[in-house]
This record gives structure tokens, sequence and C-alpha cells, in this order.
């Protein structure tokens, strides 16, 4: 399977899209004032101490309190408490954690008044981004993640991913990590380090203690709500966890962004860092690769799938409905068993790849065409959780109900990606009426005077329909030439495919959008 990375990068944000076998499979936006990352570190102060739930709320800094439960507060809670509470106006050396006497595990069946008191600092890392109306969700079970490694302070176990299938494997690398892992500190070693060198991973376990050591350092001497640690930006996070060797490119429009990937990768996998390659062409990224009419397409209530089958997605605030459809096949056979396992082993593996491009969460229904026979049944779950190995986050399915629905929970950790693909008529904007065509030129004209003089630009680019943007630039003189000079202002017109015959924009040189309405 071939795996590319398209990433179109703007001065607002950065969207990410995966493709496999030139199908998108994930896609995801990280806007440039994004906060409160999915394992970024804060000190914390307790708000509210809440019995009947057990949890606490917990001012990080953001507008609403974040959510605390006890469960979340990890068994070695004291332990991580006493040090950070030693650390607050201490000066000097930070405690050197495997010489750090561990307390006594707190209770599994305990109260979160027991152990939290309102105004009491502690040590929290985000498990869940806001979501809708709630805050962020927190956890003291503390972790920081590397390529092939994640470090858990006050822990002592080595785990392996289970992806590892060779037992031989699994066991060498549990007994490499617990010979060189300092006391204190547990690790969860990662699939991707299947068959890796001891110095490799030894030195990644120096970096991963670094961070752990700088987490002190910014806990040091403060008792207010901050920052200490920042998880990496999404698109690196993503290179982190997925890059392998089955990558085959990775596209980027920024040329500053395209940097910081290439010293990355070559940090992380040295022989990947060619993959990295910097787009320049005229048109859009997207639109070159063949990515925004797969967004268009995919979005949006009713999706398409192969031999005229289609679902229809709901969404609750409870939880996520589909529903498969068959279409106009079941006019051409005899056999409806045959054809409903046929449309629902389609919609299984377009309902897989929904649930990882759309990132939904938590409750997910799937109401399949009804099936008769058990081995068919059987067949279409087995063929599910094939379809679903490849999603990264945790998920459990159950098979068929009697009444032919499938039940699938998956780990909600950021709001869902939700793209409207029906919009709102750009020439008349949702009224039904049209301003005059032969009145398009001067009104092109007039509001491209008004940013020029008032915003003091050199130069604008005009996106307009291929006709207007002939017109504009046809004969010896044409019309743009005529605005630079009057205007003195560089005017280039580009002709856009996907507009509407009135529809334009005005862009800097920069891809900025200039708006007409800001220079009245």
């Amino acid at each position: 399977m071939s795996k590319e990375l398209i990433i179109d990068a703007s001065s607002s944000e950065i969207v990410i899209a995966l493709l496999e076998n030139k199908q998108l499979t994930e896609l995801n936006t990280e806007k440039s004032n994004v906060q409160f990352t999915v394992g970024s570190i804060y000190l914390g102060k307790v708000k509210k101490i809440m019995p009947g739930l057990n949890a606490a709320f917990v001012d990080i800094g953001y507008e609403k309190d974040a959510f605390l439960h006890y469960l979340d507060l990890g068994p070695q809670f004291r332990t991580l408490n006493k040090t950070i509470q030693q650390m607050q106006g201490k000066k000097g050396k930070p405690p050197y954690l495997p010489k750090v006497k561990p307390e006594t595990d707190i209770d599994k069946e305990g109260k979160i008044s027991d152990v939290l008191t309102t105004g009491q600092t502690v040590l929290v890392q985000i498990a869940k981004e806001p979501i809708s109306t709630k805050g962020p969700r927190l956890s003291c079970e503390i972790s920081i993640a590397g390529r092939n490694l994640v470090l858990i302070p006050f822990s002592d176990k080595v785990s392996v991913s289970q992806k590892i299938s060779s037992n031989e494997e699994r066991l060498r690398l549990k007994r490499l990590l617990q010979s060189i892992k300092p006391k204190n500190y547990g690790v969860i070693v990662r699939t991707i380090a299947e068959g890796k060198k001891v110095a490799l991973l030894d030195n990644e376990l120096k970096n991963l203690l670094k961070k752990w050591e700088a987490v002190y350092e910014r806990v040091r001497g403060s008792n207010k709500p901050k920052l200490v640690f920042e998880e990496l930006d999404r698109t690196s996070a993503i290179l982190r966890d997925m890059l392998n060797v089955s990558f085959n490119n990775i596209y980027v429009n920024d040329e500053v962004l395209f940097r910081d990937m290439k010293e990355y990768i070559n940090s992380i996998a040295p022989e990947k860092e060619k993959i990295v390659k910097l787009y320049s062409g005229k048109t859009p990224i997207f639109d070159h690769f063949g990515v925004e009419k797969q967004i268009k397409s995919l979005f949006g209530k009713t999706v398409s799938c192969k031999k005229g089958a289609y679902l229809i997605i709901e969404h609750t605030e409870a939880l996520h409905v589909i529903d498969v459809n068959s279409g106009n096949r079941f006019k051409n056979t005899n056999n409806q068993e045959e054809t409903a396992l046929e449309v629902n082993l389609i919609a299984a593996q377009e309902v897989a790849r929904q649930l990882r491009l759309r990132d939904m969460g938590g409750i997910i229904v799937v109401d399949f065409i009804d099936l008769h026979t058990e081995q068919n049944k059987q067949l279409l779950f087995e063929k599910m959780k094939e379809a679903m190995s490849s999603d990264r986050a945790k998920h459990n399915l159950l098979p068929l109900s009697k009444f032919g629905l499938m039940q699938i929970t998956r780990q909600r950790v950021r709001p869902e990606m939700n793209i409207k693909t029906i919009e709102k008529c750009p020439s008349c904007h949702g009224t039904g009426e049209v301003s005059s065509t032969i009145l398009i030129i001067d009104e092109i004209e007039n509001k491209l005077r008004a940013i020029i003089e008032s915003q003091k630009i050199r130069k604008v680019i005009l996106k307009t329909h291929p006709y207007i943007a002939a017109y504009l630039k046809k004969g010896f003189w044409p019309i743009s030439r005529r605005w630079s000079l009057s205007m003195r202002s560089l005017i280039k017109v580009q002709p856009m495919v996907s507009y509407a015959l009135t529809q334009y924009h005005f862009f800097d040189s920069a891809g900025d959008e200039l708006d007409p309405e800001n220079s009245k």
C-alpha cells in the first residue's frame, strides 16, 4: 500500500491529508492559534471538588475549567503530587527521580476528596481536547511520546505493543528496555520499534528523559496555571506516529515548513529524507493532487460507495448513526442474501474509512442490510475488523445484533472533523438573484481600487472564472494592464475553473485573501 501526505499550509491553518493508494483516508486541520493539544502538560489549580462525580474541575488557563476524574489520577498520584509540591519555590537541582521513594498507590475505589483539595496545584496532561461545550479532559498519568518509545514517569513497568506479533521480538525489546531505563520510569515500546537496535532506542530514551527534566524546571517556583510541556504540533505528531517504510511521498507547499519537516525526518529516519518534496505549482496543492474533489464527495450526509451503494450518516449528541443502502442493486438479482452480503462488505470498507476521515468517536451504530445466515453475519464482522485494523484510534466492535445493527466504540480525543459540502451560491449569496453581468467588470474595478488605495498593496492577485479572466486579459492592451497602470499596482489575473461565472476573490502576494469590506 502506497502512502502519501499532502500538506496545505497557509497563514491561518495547516491542513494535512493522508492518501492511501490515492484514496483520502485521514484529514487533519491544525489552526495556527490552536491551544490545548492532546499530550501537552500543564501546571493547574483545583477550582472545585465534585464528590457526586468523584471528579474535580481544574483551571489550566482555558475559558472553561478542565475535567479531572478520580480514575485518571493514576496509581502513583501521591508520589507525583509530593514531588511537584517539593518543587514549588525550591531552588537548586530538581529531585533525581530514580532516588525518589515511591508513596503507596491510591485506592482504586477511593474518593477524589481524599487526595485533592480546592486551591491545590496539580500536574496534569491533556487527554482530550475541548469538544462541543465541554472543556479539556485531563489525566495525571503523565506520559511523553517519542517515535519508538513512550516514557511514563513514576512507573516501573515495561510494556510492548501487542501489534508486534513475534513473541521473541517482544521479549527482546522488553529485556532491552528493562536493562537501560532508570528506576521509577516506565516505558511503552511502540510498534515501530520492532527490529530497532539498542543504540537507537537508548538515544531516544535519553531525549525523552531530558524532556521530562525540562518539565521539572518549568514547574520550579510557580504555583499558577501554566503550560510546562508542549506536545508537537499535529503535523510533526502525525509524522512521528505514522512515518514508516510504506510512506512514499510527502508534499508541502510552504518553504519554511518544508525545511522544518526535512530536518525533523532527518533526525528520526535519515533514510526517508528524500520523500519530503516542496510543491511550487500555480494550481492549489489540494486541487493538483485531487484531494479537494475527494473532500467534497466524502463529507456530507450522503456518501456514495462502489456499485451504486451509499451511506447516510447522521450525528446526535450521544452517538453517530450510519445507515447502509443498496441503491438500485436489488432490481438486477434474484438472490437477495448474496446481494445484501456484497453491499454490506463494500459498505464496511467505506464505514471504516469514514470513521478515520471524520475522526468520529464515541458510540457508532451501523445499520447494515439484514442478513439471514450466521455464516454471512460472521463474514461481515470479520471484514469490518479487518477494515478497521489500520485505525490508530482505540476501538471495539460488537457482532451484528438480531436487528442487523453493529455497535462500535471509538476513542474520541478531538472534535469531529466536519466539512460542509453544501455551499451558498457564490453568485446570488443565497438570495436567488444575481447582479447584471454587464456590471461585473465595473464592480471588480471599484473593489480593486478601494483595496489598493486603502491597504497600499503593491501586488494583487485576482482569481475569477476563466471567462472573466479571458476577457480581462484579451488583446494587445488588456484591461488588467490598464488597471495596473492607473492604480500603480501589479494586478495578476488567475482563472479558476471551480469558480462560478460572477465569482471573484482578491489575494495578496502571500496568498492571503483581501477583504474589500475592510477597505471602506
